[in-house]
C-alpha cells in the first residue's frame, strides 16, 4: 500500500431521538457543530482547510450540496470545496475513505470529512403533484422511509429483508439478538458514567422560545437497566413469526460527526500530533441485499489488503444496524465478545444514517488510545447489500 493518511481527531454531537433534542436543527446545522469542535479541538485553522467531504443520505429539502453549507457554517472559508456524498449508511466512513483517497494522490494535504443526517427533518414527498391529479385522493411517502431504509431491489424495508435472511440465510435466533441489544445499552450507559464519551462529545445549545437555551449533552437513546429478560417480552415488528423486535433494531436518530484527515508530514508541520493511521479500506457487495454478513466481508477484505488477519485485530466496531447484523457478522469474523463494540453501538445510541460511519471511526480511534494503541476495523452494513470497512492503528 500507498503510505497512508492520518487522523488528527474529531467530534461528534450527542445522537438526539427522532424529534428528540436536535430535531430543530437540519443535518448541515449539525455537522457545522461536529466540524467546528473538531477543528477547535485539533486545533486546526478554517482556512487551514483544503476540502470538506460530509455524508448524507435523506437529501430531499435539505438544500444544494449539504456539505457546504456545513463547511460555511463551520466559518470554513468559501474558497474551500465541499461534496456531499450518499452511499446510504456508508456515507460517513466512505468520506473518511474518501479523504485518505484524496491525500494519498496528492490532490489535499487536509480534508475534514464525517457525515451527518436529521432523520426528523426528512420531508413527505408528493409524487406526481407537478403534473398535477385529477380525481381522487393521493399519498404521500415518507422520504426517511423510502431514500433511506427501504430497499430498492427488493422493494421492501430494511427490517423486513433483515428478518428474511435471518431465517432463509444467517440462522440468528431471537435470544442471540435479545442478548446482543441488551448489552449494547448496558455497554452504553457504562461508557457515559465513566466518561467515555466525553472527549468525543460536543454539547449542542437548542435554542427555546422562551428562557435560556437547551443543553444537549448526552446521547439520548441508551435506556439503563435493559435486560435480555425485559427484551425477551416484545412481539415481533416484522412477522408473527420474526424475531427482530423495535429493540433490536437501530435507533432513528439525528446527529453529525467529523473527523480531520491529513498527511503526517502536514501534521509536523503544524506542530500536531496524530490520533490514529489510516490503513486499508475494504468495499464489498452482494451477491444479494442481504446486510448481516457484509460488515464481515468488507472488514475481511480490508484486512487481506492490509495483509493481516482478522483475529490479529484488537478491536471491531460494527454498526449496529440491527443486532442480527452484529451477532453474524461477529460470528463470520470469529471476533470474541471483549473486542466488538466495547461501549455500546447503534441500538443504544441510535443510527442517524449519514453520520454512523464516522461516528464508529473516530470511536475507533479514541478507544483504541484509551488502551494504549493497537489496530481495529469499524465496518458496516449498508443499504442494497453493500459493506464498507476501515482499519486503524493508533501507536502506542
Amino acid at each position: 500500500m500507498a503510505p497512508g493518511s492520518v487522523i488528527l481527531g474529531g467530534s461528534r454531537t450527542p445522537i438526539g431521538k427522532l424529534m428528540g433534542g436536535l430535531s430543530s436543527f437540519t443535518a448541515a446545522q449539525l455537522g457545522s457543530a461536529a466540524i467546528r469542535d473538531a477543528l477547535e479541538k485539533t486545533g486546526v485553522r478554517p482556512d487551514q482547510v483544503d476540502y470538506v467531504i460530509m455524508g448524507q443520505v435523506i437529501q430531499a429539502g435539505a438544500g444544494q450540496n449539504p456539505a457546504r453549507t456545513a463547511a460555511l457554517g463551520a466559518d470554513i472559508p468559501a474558497q474551500v470545496p465541499a461534496i456531499t456524498v450518499n452511499k446510504v449508511c456508508l456515507s460517513g466512513l466512505s468520506a473518511i475513505a474518501y479523504a485518505d483517497q484524496l491525500i494519498r494522490a496528492g490532490e489535499c494535504e487536509l480534508v475534514v470529512a464525517g457525515g451527518m443526517e436529521s432523520m426528523s427533518n426528512a420531508p413527505h414527498l408528493l409524487p406526481g403533484s407537478r403534473k398535477g391529479f385529477s380525481f381522487g385522493d393521493t399519498s404521500l411517502v415518507d422520504s426517511m422511509a423510502y431514500d433511506a431504509l427501504y430497499d430498492q431491489a427488493t422493494q421492501q424495508n430494511m427490517g423486513a429483508l433483515t428478518e428474511s435472511c435471518n431465517t432463509a440465510e444467517v440462522e440468528v435466533s431471537r435470544a442471540d439478538q435479545d442478548r446482543f441489544a441488551a448489552l449494547s445499552h448496558e455497554r452504553a450507559a457504562k461508557a457515559w458514567e465513566s466518561g467515555v464519551f466525553e472527549e468525543e462529545v460536543v454539547p449542542v445549545e437548542v435554542p427555546q422560545r422562551k428562557g435560556d437555551p437547551k443543553r444537549v449533552h448526552r446521547d439520548e437513546g441508551i435506556r439503563e437497566g435493559t435486560t435480555a429478560e425485559s427484551l425477551s417480552s416484545l412481539r415481533p415488528a416484522f412477522g408473527k413469526s420474526g424475531t427482530i423486535t423495535a429493540a433490536s433494531a437501530s435507533q432513528i436518530s439525528d446527529g453529525a460527526c467529523a473527523v480531520i484527515v491529513t498527511t503526517p508530514e502536514k501534521a509536523q508541520e503544524l506542530g500536531l500530533t496524530p490520533l490514529a493511521e489510516i490503513g486499508a479500506y475494504g468495499m464489498v457487495a452482494g451477491p444479494d441485499s442481504s446486510l448481516q454478513l457484509q460488515p464481515a466481508r468488507a472488514i475481511s477484505e480490508a484486512c487481506r489488503k492490509q495483509g493481516i488477519s482478522p483475529e490479529a485485530l484488537d478491536l471491531v466496531e460494527i454498526n449496529e444496524a440491527f443486532a442480527a447484523v452484529g451477532v453474524a457478522s461477529a460470528r463470520e469474523l470469529g471476533v470474541s465478545e471483549e473486542k466488538l463494540n466495547v461501549n455500546g453501538g447503534a441500538i443504544a445510541l441510535g443510527h442517524p444514517v449519514g453520520m454512523s460511519g464516522a461516528r464508529l471511526v473516530l470511536h475507533l480511534a479514541l478507544e483504541l488510545a484509551r488502551r494504549g494503541g493497537g489496530t481495529g476495523a469499524a465496518g458496516l452494513c449498508g443499504g442494497g447489500g453493500q459493506g464498507d470497512a476501515l482499519l486503524l492503528t493508533v501507536r502506542s
